[in-house]
């Protein structure tokens, strides 16, 4: 993360904070676009439509009420449902709520941090508190394929050196899996002093925990490279950012796997013109 003073020559220096502003492209750099035309989390040609029309701002109103048909404020959801919210406050809110919910003890599972790892990039808790019974999601791909970051699962086992976890596979069975420790690295690339064209990373600092985190609810922002076959999307006051909306929806598999605590209104399809503007230009 940039320190207060690389942001002020960032924002001063370049005209805005995507790729495309970097001075090389007023030097006449040509790029070659390549666009990926297969999409692999949905399969739905409508629900891949709607996802098109907000992504590139061409929404409309009828658009709006296919999406609104998910909207079910009083839906109690059951297991392996989450709830993505636009706000910190609302997910750590439904978290605590849910888990005071369970008569079970509490365990606490403390990571290892060593080197230099900004708490602000901790992947889970540093003190991760856990009950059988909880709702969990995993934080990285499984070597072994079982599960893939983001996949929901609940505690059934907790010892203090074991922790043991039940899956929803795709064909509707249950699966059991014994939760390894995992190891974040946080890195600085460089250049390497005798080639320059070479560039070499050091790892700064590390963090090891077991890659879970309570998931009745997790923000938008953090749910962005997960894939989710059942969401509810809780925007609260409204989005307030670029491609918010287009993230939660678009975490979804299927659009019946998607409902909305609020209605969508069009001032939450919020989409940086400038990011359209330079698509458009380059498809």
């Amino acid at each position: 993360m940039a320190s207060p003073t690389e942001q002020q020559y960032f924002q001063t220096y370049y005209q805005s904070p995507y790729f495309f502003s970097a001075k090389v492209f007023a030097q006449g750099f040509d790029m070659e676009i390549l666009e990926l035309q297969h999409v692999y989390r949905q399969e739905q040609r409508h629900f891949l439509r709607l996802l098109d029309a907000i992504r590139l701002n061409r929404i409309d109103e009828s658009d709006l009420e296919d999406l609104n048909e998910r909207f079910m404020p009083d839906f109690e959801p059951g297991d392996h449902y989450i709830t993505l919210s636009a706000r910190n406050a609302t997910v750590d809110s439904i978290n605590q709520r849910e888990l005071s919910k369970i008569r079970e003890p509490a365990l606490y599972y403390t990571a290892f941090v060593g080197g230099e790892f900004n708490p602000q990039f901790f992947p889970t808790e540093l003190r991760l508190e856990l009950k059988i019974g909880a709702q969990v999601m995993f934080l990285k791909n499984d070597p072994e394929r079982r599960y893939v970051n983001g996949t929901i699962g609940k505690i059934v086992e907790l010892k203090p050196d074991r922790i043991l976890t039940q899956i929803l596979k795709p064909d509707g069975a249950l699966e059991e899996i014994e939760v390894d420790r995992a190891e974040w690295e946080i890195l600085r690339y460089k250049m390497n002093e005798s080639n320059p064209d070479k560039i070499e990373t050091e790892v700064l600092g590390t963090f090891e925990q077991y890659p879970l985190r309570l998931a009745w609810a997790i923000t938008i922002h953090k749910s962005q490279g997960k894939t989710f076959d059942k969401v509810i999307i809780d925007l609260g006051r409204g989005a307030f950012e670029h491609g918010q909306t287009y993230v939660a929806l678009s975490r979804c598999r299927t659009l019946e796997g998607i409902i909305l605590r609020e209605r969508l209104r069009p001032n939450d399809i919020l989409t940086d013109e400038r990011v359209v503007e330079f698509f458009e230009q380059h498809r």
